[in-house]
């Protein structure tokens, strides 16, 4: 009896053996799928292959793409819970608020007409002109028809992708009102009810050199004026003179600039030459001119490319009228 037991015993313990074996080759296989799968996710960049004075070569390509990520995230943590979703901060509006009164009051003097054509309730597209590669013009233009209609929820300007590439752009834009144009947003924020602000130039109107300045560029797509028809949503042309000579787009710089993933280096009057103090804007006297709404009455919301090609073409044109009346208002540069 008592062999039995103990030859039952020694039966038992290589089966143990090989439950335990089976199971420690089972959690290496598991930390090795897991090993894998951040390898894939998170792959180590190969370390910097030594110059010839024997030292760590110097990678200036990456050192620029960490200090965009950075850069980029400023402020992220500092978010109120009062965002919106499109990633607009009521807390740090509520904080830049002086700075904007001062730039739209004493700096650039912004002098706005037109004021009545705008309504008093329900959506608004707002088509303007374009200029330079920070969107100034969208910011002051939403801040001053806020400041005209306290009442009403604070205007979003459309930015183009070309306008969001530079460094710790994208959020801050966002913070402050700023929507990437695109169909998708302009027909969310017309269906909230919102005023929206679209620049149909693109880039082309952003990046427009100084002998080019408040020539109109044409539209990229046809956009607003279907967009206006699909939404039911009044579509008002504003002239804004002013915003080219914040930042003068004298020269560009492409070929280093395409290296560190931006378009070009621009070359105004201040920059490179000031060097981060280059940046800062600078003062010019505003006008912007918003016009009466365009009647869309005579196209059906299906109309046929041409006929839209045709309506773009009108309202580039009244854009322009617009432009050439505020410029005409204006004495100068500084008054």
């Amino acid at each position: 009896m008592g062999n039995d037991v103990a030859d039952g015993l020694e039966d038992e313990r290589p089966s143990e053996g090989r439950a335990e074996a089976d199971a420690e080759a089972e959690l290496r296989r598991a930390l090795a799928d897991l090993r894998g799968n951040i390898r894939t996710r998170f792959p180590v960049e190969p370390a910097p292959r030594p110059d010839e004075s024997g030292g760590p070569a110097v990678d200036l390509e990456g050192l620029w793409n960490s200090a965009r990520r950075r850069l980029g995230t400023i402020g992220m943590s500092e978010h109120s819970a009062d965002v919106d979703e499109f990633g607009m901060d009521a807390e740090a509006l509520r904080r830049i608020q002086p700075l904007l009164d001062f730039l739209a009051e004493r700096f650039w003097r912004v002098e706005a007409r037109g004021l009545e054509h705008l309504p008093a309730e329900g959506p608004c597209l707002l088509v303007a002109n374009r200029a330079g590669l920070l969107p100034w013009d969208g910011l002051m233009l939403a801040h001053v028809l806020q400041r005209a209609r306290p009442d009403r929820e604070r205007p979003r300007f459309l930015v183009a992708d070309s306008g969001l590439q530079w460094p710790f752009v994208h959020a801050t834009i966002a913070q402050l009102g700023g929507v990437r144009a695109c169909r998708e947003n302009a027909e969310r924020l017309l269906a909230s009810g919102r005023i929206a602000i679209a620049f149909p130039e693109g880039a082309h109107g952003a990046t427009k050199a100084w002998p080019d300045r408040y020539h109109l560029q044409r539209f990229e797509r046809d956009g607003v004026v279907r967009l206006a028809l699909a939404s039911g949503a009044p579509l008002i042309p504003v002239g804004i003179v002013g915003a080219e000579e914040v930042h003068p787009l004298m020269a560009k710089i492409k070929g280093p600039a395409r290296r560190v993933g931006l378009p070009f280096v621009p070359v105004t009057p201040t920059f490179p030459l000031l060097g981060l103090l280059g940046l800062l804007p600078l003062p010019s006297k505003w006008v912007m001119w918003i016009g009466e709404p365009v009647s869309l009455e005579h196209l059906e919301a299906d109309a046929d490319p041409l006929a839209i090609a045709r309506e773009d073409e009108a309202v580039r044109s009244r854009i322009d009228e617009l432009v050439k009346r505020a410029l005409a208002r204006r004495e100068s540069i500084w008054t």
